[in-house]
């Protein structure tokens, strides 16, 4: 069955979809995106994630392309035109087409593509089960990493670094201290059983699950405090994990071939994903 892409206004074949050669979005990353995630036809997290949207394109001094309301019908279209109860949806909005010039042209059309691929809850629970391995790269991105742009080629390079050597992240490292993964938040639990991540500032993509698993640890009354960290105190926790929309709260049982905890992923971790997950069910 062929998959169905929307572009500007149009669902067409996904091998078909096209944008215009000076898309600004192509031609310099100037866009943004959001992935959002279903399980069994309801969206988890959805009202955190177009707020976010919003928020990367006023950045960027770029327009809304829809209403909001509008935008969630298409995103529910998209699930349903490729056939999928549990999916990702990817979105990107772009500044629009214009002649190749660095200056932001003003009045165009914001470009909107959207597409959607398979996700399947229990093979991501079967991977949360064994864990996952991750190594540290040095955190080579812009200084706005807040906003949820395009621009991922250092992103990129730091997740292949990891898939080369057998690993499933990278733990990027600037200035010491360890600030996000490639394409997810990372957390430790400290001997003392605290939960430690990155403050939310520009340093890091403020992601929407580590903001719901932020609640569901206060629900649970674990003591979460937002402070940088070290490699070092990594390889010191007592469990370590990485929240994103893909991998809901997953948890990390090595870090650069060494050891966290007692090599299996740990009891707050897992209690956390299960009770982020009966939340997202709950909303």
């Amino acid at each position: 069955m062929s998959r169905i892409a929307y572009v500007n206004g149009q669902y067409v074949p996904h091998g078909s979809a096209q944008i215009h050669v000076e898309d600004r979005g192509y031609q310099f990353a100037d866009s943004v995106y959001e992935v959002c995630l279903v399980v069994d036809g309801k969206f988890w997290d959805i009202d955190g994630h177009l707020a976010r949207l919003r928020r990367s394109l006023s950045e960027l001094d770029i327009e809304m392309p829809m209403p909001e309301s509008a935008l969630r019908i298409v995103m529910e279209n998209v699930r349903k035109r490729n056939h999928l109860k549990s999916a990702l949806i990817y979105m990107q909005v772009s500044r629009g087409v214009a002649p190749r010039n660095h200056l932001f042209a003003k009045g165009l059309v914001p470009s909107v593509v959207m597409t959607a691929k398979r996700f399947d809850l229990d093979q991501s629970d079967e991977k949360a089960a064994k864990g996952i391995s991750i190594i540290s790269q040095p955190d080579i991105r812009w200084g706005r990493t807040d906003i949820k742009t395009t621009g991922l080629l250092a992103n990129a390079m730091a997740k292949n670094a990891a898939h080369e050597v057998g690993a499933a992240e990278a733990l990027l490292v600037r200035d010491g201290f360890v600030t996000e993964c490639s394409s997810s938040n990372a957390w430790i639990i400290t001997k003392d059983g605290v939960l430690v991540t990155h403050p939310k500032d520009h340093k890091i993509l403020g992601g929407i699950t580590r903001a719901t698993a932020f609640e569901c640890a206060q629900e649970l009354q674990l003591s979460v405090i937002e402070r940088p960290f070290t490699l070092n105190e990594v390889f010191a926790a007592r469990e370590v994990f990485l929240t994103s929309a893909s991998s809901i709260v997953m948890p990390v049982v090595t870090v650069n071939g060494r050891q966290i905890g007692d090599g299996a992923p740990g009891p707050i971790t897992i209690r956390l994903r299960e009770a982020y997950k009966a939340k997202a069910r709950a909303l």
